[in-house]
């Protein structure tokens, strides 16, 4: 008898856990049943924008600076074509977004909220792919692709997340701070949309619907023009600056998407966020800064679009770190059935993880902006060694110009490339998860003090890189300052120094 009633609590658990999880997903769908509404709005928005914006109105189509061609055509049909293509486009779009929304009113249908999302992704690249002929069809794709995606995965959250999330405490084992806190977060949305607004506009030059961009420092003609339309430029079949903004566009999307212990619940989110910052914003910071070597000219607004990449390297890979951890210790103490795999898309449990005690709330910053704006650099420091480091790097960029060496001289390069090399370098260590790297400044000081002796440059410019070098060394030994605590990272954090209390 006893056996049967432990069969039958057996089939009852499962059971009771199904109707438990059918009914935390209608509770979400009952506070979010506007979202497939307003997706269905937006389709019917995106069916009519063609006719009414003008698409076909040939008196509107631009043209792509620099007599660039497109990738899909040749010139004698190309604006007629980018035009149906941006039309149709919208059409199928639009036609999609209302099936989505109309499948999303019931619960638990993921892949209709996933569906929307990939059409809100598309509506992003749709005008930078397709060379959208006129302006109004790339603001409007462009903020319709942005709202579809707040509205299908950042707004509701994780499609069916509240069926399989583990609830818990957000700080994790041995960290001081909880890296991903809404006060963490919010910093990023500054930078990303200063690169998302300098990037969408270096972007309507290149697509061609203004006829030139602003320059304080360089001039139009003398300095943008040519980095925009140059060889470097045109080796991307689609406007490299147009591609900026949609990465800009993302990386603000995904500081606003989940919660506060996203590096536990959804480890793979923290990871995407990660490889747009990080690799992505690298790239883009030494194609910036590697203007004068491959192009011989400089524009400001592309160094401002590559230099706020790194503030956001600074105070992301805290979060990243804490969430490869999780997946690490996940996996080992056996949740999702020992799978690393599910923990990095469904996320783990919350065991060693602390309540977050110390981050003050968003909505206290009218009240105490300086305290919610200090505990969002947790987990950055600035060592006065850094520093300088860093303002030499920025002096070995300049020396060229200041000695009035040959921009595309071997001398040059040096200085330049050095100089970038060491700025990156000594600020990206200026996150204490990366203070090690601060170990490449020294190696790259080192690299710049031989090499200028080989390029048969003057003595005074010999010299003066030389001794910059070997002062770059100096100050990049010194670990500086470690104010919060990592968890089992710390060791990675005073390497090779032993940790000091």
């Amino acid at each position: 008898m006893s056996q049967r009633v432990k069969d039958v609590g057996r089939t009852e658990r499962p059971e009771r856990e199904r109707a438990d999880r059918h009914e935390r997903l209608r509770d979400h769908q009952r506070r979010y049943l506007w979202v497939p509404w307003t997706l269905v709005l937006l389709g019917i928005w995106q069916l009519l924008a063609p006719a009414s914006l003008g698409y076909r109105n040939d008196e509107l189509w631009s043209v792509p600076s620099g007599g660039r061609g497109v990738w899909f055509a040749e010139e004698a049909t190309l604006d007629a074509l980018r035009a149906s293509l941006m039309t149709w486009s919208d059409i199928a779009s639009g036609v999609l977004l209302v099936l989505f929304g109309l499948w999303a009113l019931r619960p638990d249908r993921p892949l209709a909220w996933w569906g929307a999302c990939l059409v809100g992704v598309w509506l992003l690249f749709a005008p930078i792919v397709l060379w959208a002929p006129t302006a109004s069809g790339f603001v409007n794709s462009s903020l319709v692709g942005i709202l579809v995606i707040a509205l299908a995965v950042v707004i509701p959250g994780v499609p069916n997340e509240p069926g399989f999330v583990v609830k818990g405490p957000s700080t994790p084992r041995g960290w001081s701070y909880n890296p991903s806190s809404r006060p963490q977060r919010a910093i990023l949305v500054v930078f990303a949309f200063a690169g998302l607004m300098v990037s969408r506009y270096l972007a309507a030059y290149q697509l061609g619907y203004i006829e030139e961009v602003w320059d304080p420092l360089f001039g139009f003609s003398t300095g943008t023009q040519e980095v925009l339309d140059s060889d470097v430029s045109h080796a991307v079949p689609i406007s490299d600056a147009g591609l900026g903004g949609i990465a800009y566009s993302l990386e603000l999307l995904l500081v606003f998407m989940g919660g506060a212990a996203r590096w536990r619940t959804s480890p793979w989110m923290v990871a995407v966020f990660g490889i747009l910052v990080i690799p992505l914003g690298l790239s883009h910071v030494a194609l910036i800064m590697s203007m004068p070597v491959a192009v011989q000219s400089w524009c400001t607004l592309c160094f401002v679009a590559g230099l706020v990449v790194l503030p956001m390297i600074v105070l992301t890979v805290d979060e990243v770190v804490a969430a490869g951890q999780h997946v690490r210790e996940a996996n080992r103490r056996g949740d999702r059935g020992g799978s690393w795999w599910k923990v990095f898309w469904l996320g783990g449990g919350s065991e060693g993880s602390v309540p977050d005690k110390r981050t003050p709330e968003m909505l206290e910053f009218p009240e105490r902006p300086l305290s919610v704006t200090a505990s969002s650099l947790w987990g950055a420091s600035v060592p006065i060694a850094l520093v300088g480091a860093a303002v030499l790097g920025m002096w070995l960029y300049a020396a060229p110009g200041v000695f009035g060496i040959e921009i595309d001289s071997a001398a040059a390069a040096v200085g330049h490339l050095g100089g970038t090399f060491v700025v990156v370098a000594t600020v990206m260590a200026m996150a204490e998860v990366l203070r090690p790297l601060r170990l490449l400044a020294f190696a790259g000081g080192a690299v710049i003090a031989i090499a200028i002796w080989f390029t048969g440059a003057g003595a005074g410019y010999t010299v003066a890189l030389t001794l910059t070098g070997l002062v770059i060394m100096a100050l990049s030994v010194p670990r500086g300052p470690v104010r919060d605590d990592y968890g089992g990272w710390d060791r990675i954090v005073s390497w090779p120094e032993r940790r000091r209390s």
